[in-house]
């Protein structure tokens, strides 16, 4: 069975990792004043910071035009493609996968196969690489998903952002209202639930809000019975120094297991602004068997 896969930009796979496992990425737009800028072609976070200290409009996302999904799964389906897995990011912070959702329904002679990564970045590009090992290996679709459902399952992250504003301003934070007052005294500990960002406790400074989610991952990681076939994420939002002291954490904490230290896409970052940080983990994929 001949199968495409796609994802979109924020799952932040590499040029290499693209290639290799013929991946299709779709771009999502940034808006910024009447500019708009496509993530992965002309823009990144560091530029992104750069325009607004320069005083630039807030940046708002978009995602991917109806009619430019379609052309693109017309052009699979004259391909010979019999089906198409679409990973996207988070159904909780954009309304992409509903647009697929949508088009899947109208169009059933694609063989479109939405799937909500209930994430985002490079926890979002594994799951992408899991599908494209699975294609390999002549999973089908309805197999494949299940699949993904169960690595899904695994994954976790506590993350802080440096400053509210972001969240606030573009609607992302799903229980904002009770941070609303206190938002430039505070650093919220944020993690996803259900797809959506929530905010569970606050910290009065960054150095300690730190410190309290490498101390609640600890916590939670040596909880799981499969805290030994993990692999451990630092995610940072221009601050590579905080990165790579919570990277020396994970490396004396979880000894042998594989970590990756990677920013956060410009449209992430987007939402949670500059100095952001975060620890993630699910399943290595090279530690699973995805031949059947």
């Amino acid at each position: 069975m001949k199968i495409a896969l796609v994802t979109d930009s924020t799952s932040v796979l590499t040029e290499q990792e693209v290639k290799e496992n013929n991946v299709i990425v779709v771009p999502i737009p940034i808006i910024i004043g009447k500019k708009e800028y496509l993530e992965g072609v002309n823009i990144t976070s560091e530029k992104l910071f750069e325009t607004q200290r320069q005083g630039a409009a807030f940046p708002k996302t978009s995602q991917p035009s109806m009619g430019d999904m379609i052309s693109l799964f017309n052009k699979l389906h004259k391909e010979g493609y019999e089906a198409i897995i679409v990973i996207t990011l988070s159904s909780g912070i954009s309304g992409f996968y509903q647009t697929l959702q949508n088009i899947a329904h109208d169009n059933p002679e694609y063989g479109l196969y939405p799937y909500d990564s209930q994430i985002t970045v490079h926890l979002q590009g594994d799951l992408v690489l899991a599908a494209a090992k699975m294609i390999k290996n002549g999973l089908k679709p309805e197999k494949i998903i299940k699949k993904l459902d169960k690595i899904r399952a695994t994954i976790d992250e506590l993350f802080v952002v440096d400053d509210l504003n972001n969240l606030n301003r573009g609607g992302r934070l799903s229980n904002a209202g009770a941070f609303i007052g206190t938002m430039l005294h505070i650093k919220p500990l944020l993690t996803f639930k259900d797809g959506k960002i929530v905010a569970f406790d606050k910290i009065r400074s960054l150095k300690r809000a730190v410190l309290k989610i490498e101390n609640l991952a600890l916590e939670k990681i040596n909880k799981l019975p499969y805290r030994n076939k993990l692999k451990l994420f630092v995610l940072d939002s221009n601050d590579a120094q905080q990165a790579e002291g919570i990277k020396e954490f994970i490396i004396k904490n979880f000894p042998g297991r594989p970590v990756e230290v990677t920013k956060f896409s410009p449209v992430i970052a987007t939402h949670l602004g500059e100095k952001s940080i975060a620890i993630a983990w699910m399943i290595d994929i090279n530690d699973i068997d995805l031949t059947k």
